[in-house]
């Protein structure tokens, strides 16, 4: 048996086809529960899917390559063509590689993006539960988030931030010692803010209040971060309850001017106030940044900030690649050593047998009166 990965990612198919090949964490379960069952050559199989990529790895062996493939067209509807476009077939270190790789955030479209590392574990995890994780998968488990959590101790992959919402909340941290204790005001509804209101809960702000035109859209994204929904109108007089403000809607004027921040700084007594206005064109006003006692940030400003941390990841991705090729020599290692077991195991058994034999011979030939000196 071998380790065989067999998948598609943002990288060979666009979102349509991923779309149509994905699994929900609901289904992998009994998805793989399908697969060992239909599949009497595959004895082990995890499912990793997420928004960017759809992979299948499992224990089997190479003349049943396409096993998997027929499999994945036949369970997800998908034209066997059509899926031979798209999909990648690794075998063995190949296969370790990538799935490290894969949890580290090297293969991600977001380099050094820090979710994909619970992905895959939870992936592990689902397959575990399904009894279809063995010796074989769980050697690769255990080696490939091993790697992957080394690169996040050892390098700064996922130090710098690399989208316009992760960069605009991980700015805030670096002015708060606590964001934890901080009070949050988000401006609009849009996606942007919505993933903004993700990794301000992913860093335990406790509740992040919306503000948006229309009420209804505040109140869906209030619900999910525990938060209250305000109308544009309610702004000026709440502000100064509020240490960080980030910003991000489609009107053409202004929605806070600097004598409305000013207001809330002397309401504050002059306790600092985090900005970032993301939006074009601007909804806060730039004479805002004159003010000694708040932090205001353009997204040209976070763009900055972005490109430098591209950079500095691409460098950090290099160290990371040397981890990889050392956790693919640890896997070949480990294989090697359990090869070697299973030949010391199958030598001590044949040698036994033939003991057996033997003595068995030599007790016959002794009750048939043989000297028992020239027997033995």
């Amino acid at each position: 048996m071998t380790i065989l990965a067999y998948g598609i990612n943002h990288k060979t198919a666009d979102i349509s086809l991923r779309e149509r090949i994905a699994f929900s964490a609901s289904e992998i379960q009994s998805a793989l529960t399908r697969l060992i069952g239909s599949e009497k050559n595959i004895n082990e199989a995890a499912i990793l899917s997420t928004c960017n990529r759809t992979e299948v790895y499992c224990a089997t062996t190479q003349s049943h390559e396409n096993a998997v493939k027929n499999w994945l067209a036949s369970d997800r509807q998908i034209i066997q063509y059509e899926l031979d476009q798209a999909s990648y077939t690794l075998w063995e270190k190949d296969a370790a590689s990538h799935i490290m790789r894969v949890a580290s955030g090297l293969d991600s479209q977001i380099v050094g993006e820090p979710q994909i590392m619970g992905q895959v574990k939870t992936a592990y995890e689902l397959a575990r539960a399904a009894g279809t994780l063995g010796t074989e998968l769980n050697v690769l488990s255990d080696l490939s988030l091993r790697v992957a959590k080394r690169i996040r101790t050892e390098t700064e992959i996922g130090n710098h931030p690399v989208s316009i919402a992760y960069a605009a909340v991980t700015m805030a941290q670096q002015i708060f010692t606590d964001i934890k204790k901080t009070r949050v005001l988000l401006i609009g509804a849009g996606k942007t803010i919505e993933l903004v209101a993700t990794h301000m809960q992913s860093a335990g702000v406790k509740s992040v209040d919306i503000a948006n035109r229309t009420i209804s859209n505040a109140a869906r994204i209030a619900l999910k971060t525990g938060g209250s929904a305000l109308k544009l109108s309610q702004i000026n007089e709440k502000l100064h309850r509020y240490d960080i403000v980030i910003s991000s809607t489609g009107s053409t004027l202004p929605i806070l001017g600097k004598g409305a921040v000013e207001k809330a700084c002397r309401q504050r007594r002059h306790k600092p106030i985090f900005m970032v206005d993301i939006a074009v064109p601007r909804d806060i006003e730039p004479e805002v940044q004159t003010l000694s006692d708040v932090y205001l940030y353009s997204i040209d400003d976070l763009t900055e900030v972005i490109d430098e941390n591209i950079s500095n990841r691409t460098k950090a991705a290099e160290k990371a690649e040397q981890l990889i090729h050392e956790g693919t020599l640890s896997y070949e290692k480990e294989l090697r050593v359990r090869s070697s077991q299973d030949l010391m195991s199958r030598l001590r058994e044949g040698a036994g047998r033939q003991r057996d034999a033997e003595v068995a011979k030599a007790l016959l030939r002794i009750e048939s009166g043989s000297n028992p000196e020239q027997v033995i």
